[in-house]
């Protein structure tokens, strides 16, 4: 029986205590939060488990593991704490605020022998586990570009902007669904109602030997969008998560350049106009996999999908884009240091 303590019970605590909860393997034994009416809330839902108001108390309480849903600006504070107690964390995105910080987790956990997972919850989704394995098929050729936007209406956030808030789930899926990483970061965003806190950006990565994929991030869209384009060289693939039954859609449809053979040497292009399929997704909660997935990993001990390596990608991608932001949207290149030397 794996014992369970949760930090933060605002918006995702309480979804991490419900799944953490529905798993026979694991136990939640206590949760905490500053604010005392979101406690008595989930002393309502859950009388057994025990809560408070200090983070201290889960230190002191023997537990196995501790999930953190707190601020960003918390985490890799918090996630060194419980690492230092030999407990095994899973950190909601992103897992710290630099790469040092990645760094110095990932290297408390190795030492401790612990496991840290950090929260890159899509990559445990039917939906983009099918993308990915329809790009890795080849089916839809080579991929020539990406598209995803990420926008609504709020939640504005203090200590982030729109960027660390919302593009990390971009940049996860489609790293997770490349299997590799960008070499560079361009960023333009701007500051509408907090200084210094951008609260619409564009964000560009571009690949070694390809593609490009292109974030549009922001908090202030009459919208809620989040829709992702893989253009292909045969076919397209377009994944709407906010489709209920039809989220991942293949266009056969592409473009080819012809030569014409003469003295000009033109070109001519024939566009292909195909079906549409969307296949059928197995249907269940994703962060209820990623939960599993999480005790798994602790039982049996192995290494997360989405792990403090996968967390140090994502935060070297960010820290990039901040610091185009702060150059005008010049390219910022991305070091790639060998993991083994960590």
């Amino acid at each position: 029986m794996i014992r369970i303590g949760v930090i933060g019970c605002g918006y995702w605590g309480p979804n991490l205590v419900r799944n953490f909860h529905a798993i026979p393997e694991a136990r939640v034994v206590a949760c905490c939060d500053k604010e005392v009416e979101r406690l008595q809330r989930m002393r309502a839902l859950y009388p057994e488990v025990d809560t408070t108001t200090r983070a201290q108390d889960l230190l002191d309480a023997g537990l196995d593991a501790g999930a953190i849903a707190t601020p960003p600006h918390t985490h890799h504070s918090l996630a060194k704490a419980f690492l230092s107690e030999g407990m095994h964390v899973l950190v909601e995105k992103p897992v710290a605020q630099s790469a040092a910080e990645c760094i110095e987790l990932i290297e408390l956990a190795e030492c401790r022998g612990t496991v840290l997972m950090v929260g890159h919850t899509f990559e445990y989704t039917a939906a983009v586990n099918l993308l990915k394995e329809i790009v890795e098929s080849g089916e839809i050729g080579e991929v020539l570009y990406i598209s995803s936007t990420r926008v609504n209406l709020g939640l504005f956030q203090q200590y982030v902007n729109v960027i660390w808030d919302l593009a990390p789930h971009d940049i996860s899926i489609i790293s997770y669904v490349l299997g590799k990483e960008p070499v560079s970061v361009n960023a333009c965003g701007i500051s509408h109602f907090s200084d210094g806190i951008e609260d619409v950006a564009m964000t560009t990565l571009t690949y070694e030997g390809g593609p490009m994929a292109f974030l549009h991030n922001s908090w202030i869209d009459p919208n809620k969008i989040r829709k992702m384009v893989f253009a292909g060289s045969k076919k397209m693939v377009v994944y709407d998560d906010l489709e209920v039954n039809e989220k991942i859609k293949i266009y056969d449809k592409g473009v080819e350049k012809l030569v014409c053979h003469d003295k000009q040497k033109l070109f001519e292009y024939s566009y292909r106009y195909g079906d549409v399929h969307s296949p059928v997704l197995e249907d269940f909660e994703p962060l209820g996999a990623e939960c599993r997935h999480f005790v798994e990993c602790i039982t049996h001990k192995k290494t997360p999908r989405s792990d403090g390596y996968s967390g140090l990608r994502v935060v070297r991608v960010l820290e990039a884009a901040s610091a185009s932001l702060r150059q005008l949207g010049h390219a910022v290149n991305i070091e790639h240091p060998d993991f083994a030397e960590i």
